[in-house]
């Protein structure tokens, strides 16, 4: 058995396991991206309800001379994005269990899905902005607002994602593992809050 008993002395994947079998609470770290969710979610549940609010009150939606949003494509890009969840959830597994290697795969096969994503959804705002501003009609305010600031997360997962695979090409800790833990709650909820948006941005098309 490891003489290693505190994630402070973890520095090995032999010691994080060990460490991680014997962990009967949550770290502080994931605590904390809850405390962050918590608060995000706050924030997008009023930009929804303000998309909402607005759309029960126009006659119009969208307003006369803005097409209908696109449905096909932003419906397969979410489908794809909720699927790295599967790979996030294996990598931290594969992390906790002292396999450094494994979790990177699978960590760069997530990314590389949700940098596909990020690109496609980017691809779709700026037609949109090329077909009508945000600063015309309620429509495009809110139209915009809502995708502007979901992409930045999406950003902001990308790069801790990238932070943590730099931190995990140095070897396996347990900070390290507690640090991927944390970034796959983060995705987890911004996977389930994209299935929000884009239901929300494609319903004046359903």
């Amino acid at each position: 058995m490891s003489p290693v008993t505190r994630s402070l002395q973890a520095t090995t994947p032999a010691e994080v396991r060990a460490v991680e079998r014997r962990r009967e609470s949550l770290p502080n770290g994931v605590w904390g991206v809850a405390l962050l969710i918590a608060t995000e979610a706050t924030l997008f549940g009023l930009v929804l309800g303000s998309y909402w609010y607005l759309r029960f009150r126009a006659r119009g939606w969208p307003p006369a001379g803005i097409e209908h949003p696109k449905v096909l494509l932003p419906l397969v890009l979410v489908a794809a994005l909720v699927a790295t969840s599967v790979p996030l959830l294996f990598a931290v597994r594969a992390a906790r269990d002292g396999r450094p290697g494994a979790a990177r795969a699978l960590l760069v096969l997530a990314l590389l899905v949700q940098a596909g994503y990020l690109a496609g959804q980017m691809l779709l705002f700026f037609d949109d902005l090329d077909s009508f501003s945000p600063r015309a009609s309620a429509y495009g305010s809110v139209y915009f607002g809502m995708l502007g600031l979901h992409h930045a997360h999406v950003a902001v997962g990308i790069l801790l994602e990238v932070g943590i695979l730099a931190r995990l090409a140095r070897g396996l800790t347990a900070y390290r593992v507690t640090g991927l833990r944390a970034i796959a709650w983060y995705w987890y909820f911004v996977n389930a809050l994209a299935v929000l948006i884009v239901l929300t941005q494609v319903s004046p098309s359903l």
